[in-house]
């Protein structure tokens, strides 16, 4: 691809010396630039020490291209575990033998081609790392239904807080550059992302370069410290956020106590699950008319309805829906995602509803098919969620609009479930959400004996 566009330069300049003096000087007039001892040409001709030579190449790219650096200079492909080579010299070889029979050159391919094999390899590595996929790497359908939801537009910014491999803020690109093409006169969509794990920032990193998309992505930690801020220390506002936060995690309780950034003014959530404190960050990172789709575990909308007295996730959730945020609840089905078998759903969350006081909810657990070894939500379910969701109208066995009162009546229970049934089936509380139901009564059992500790021992009672 840099051997095409120097030959373009040099037919441009109408001088192939002049083109190469050129790119020497300015790399920005290619897409990245390549020193000469990273050029495939040279590449392939090495035969010995291969790892060491790839190793060196790759750091020379970094070098050279500032946006990849921190991205594939992390990478030793001469490294060893317990004395031997990770990667033999021989697999090197014979992968470097195999790319060489084709030729991916601008001409030679689709201008997505690099992008789609990116996002294929990061399918493929999910599947193969279990429970910790979760961590990086969002099903390209689902990606693909929530760019269709939030649906940006012209000047937009969309911002993903806890990014893994990009995947969330890629599929809004797309679906950009579906509907504006690459009409310069269309303000671009901004894209921001924070992700706390290095080697996910690299990956978000690689596939935002090889998409040839324009992204601020930093590493840490957005609950603790949020890296976008305004010039007043403020977070950064955005029209769109599109998140798949790791469900039901533990945060300690200070994260919420001694936010500095007003993020939690709905109420703290339990210890056991942040999807709410996730959902409350998201929230304040959006603008007067911002919107936002989320995925989450199924329980999130569910869980303390019904129960006796307070529960902060159902607290929580009232908020929401007394203030009339929550625009839908799309359930999705059974074993989409690499981490779990579980369904999730789908919050979406707007500052400007189109229907006030209604909810929609959509029930689309039944529309997959099956795969290997994850099911999938195919071209068409896509298409049918995307319509039914612009088109708000209801239908029987998939689609609900309730009203605000009678979200109300069900004590705040948002599931789809619960006014979508199929097959006769009932809503029954999972293993998973009844253990963190547990756990926050026993948080709130800890917090209400300390209290009650407190005042016995000033009225001497206790020591």
């Amino acid at each position: 691809m840099f051997e095409d566009e120097l030959a373009e330069l040099a037919k441009d300049y109408d001088n192939e010396e002049l083109a190469n003096t050129s790119v020497e000087k300015e790399h920005s007039l290619v897409w990245f630039y390549l020193p000469e001892k990273s050029r495939w040409g040279n590449i392939i001709k090495q035969s010995t020490k291969l790892g060491e030579y790839l190793t060196d190449a790759t750091r020379e790219i970094a070098r050279q291209n500032e946006k990849l650096q921190g991205v594939i200079d992390i990478v030793d492909f001469n490294a060893t575990a317990g004395g031997q080579r990770i990667i033999s010299d021989e697999k090197i070889k014979l992968l470097l033998d195999t790319i060489n029979k084709h030729r991916l050159g601008l001409n030679d391919v689709e201008p997505d081609i690099l992008g789609r094999a990116y996002e294929y390899l990061l399918r493929k590595f999910a599947e193969g790392s279990g429970q910790s996929a979760g961590e990086f790497y969002t099903p390209r359908e689902v990606a693909i239904l929530m760019s269709y939801i939030v649906d940006p537009k012209e000047g937009e910014d969309v911002y993903d807080p806890c990014l893994g491999s990009g995947g969330l803020i890629i599929k809004c690109y797309l679906r950009f550059r579906e509907k504006f093409g690459n009409n310069h006169k269309i303000k671009p969509l901004k894209s921001y992302g924070q992700e706390i794990l290095h080697d996910t920032y690299a990956m978000a990193k690689m596939n935002a370069f090889i998409h040839r998309m324009e992204a601020e992505i930093a590493l840490g930690d957005t609950m603790n410290k949020p890296a976008f801020l305004d010039k007043k220390g403020s977070l950064k506002k955005y029209d769109i956020v599109v998140a798949n936060p790791m469900w039901n995690q533990d945060f300690q309780q200070s994260t919420y106590e001694n936010d500095q950034y007003n993020r939690f003014t709905y109420g703290y959530p339990p210890s056991n699950s942040a999807d709410w404190g996730w959902v409350q960050h998201m929230f304040a990172s959006l603008n007067e008319g911002g919107r936002m789709a989320v995925v989450l575990d199924t329980g999130a909308v569910s869980r303390g309805s019904g129960n006796q007295g307070s529960n902060r996730e159902r607290d929580i959730r009232k908020e929401f829906v007394d203030n009339d945020f929550v625009e839908s609840v799309i359930l999705l089905p059974e074993n989409l995602f690499y981490n779990t078998t579980a369904p999730g759903i789908i919050l979406v969350i707007n500052k400007n509803k189109r229907h006030k006081d209604q909810i929609l909810l959509i029930n689309a657990s039944k529309l997959f098919e099956k795969g290997r070894p994850k099911n999938f939500l195919p071209e068409e379910t896509i298409q049918q969620i995307s319509k039914i969701y612009l088109d708000w109208k209801e239908e029987e066995g998939i689609i609900k609009i309730v009203t605000k009162d009678e979200v109300k009546k069900n004590d705040y229970n948002l599931s789809p479930s619960r006014y979508v049934a199929q097959n006769g089936t009932e809503e029954v509380l999972s293993v998973e959400d009844a253990i963190v139901e547990l756990e926050e009564a026993e948080e709130e059992r800890q917090e209400a004996d300390r209290k009650l500790k407190k005042i016995l021992k000033e009225m001497g009672i206790f020591k």
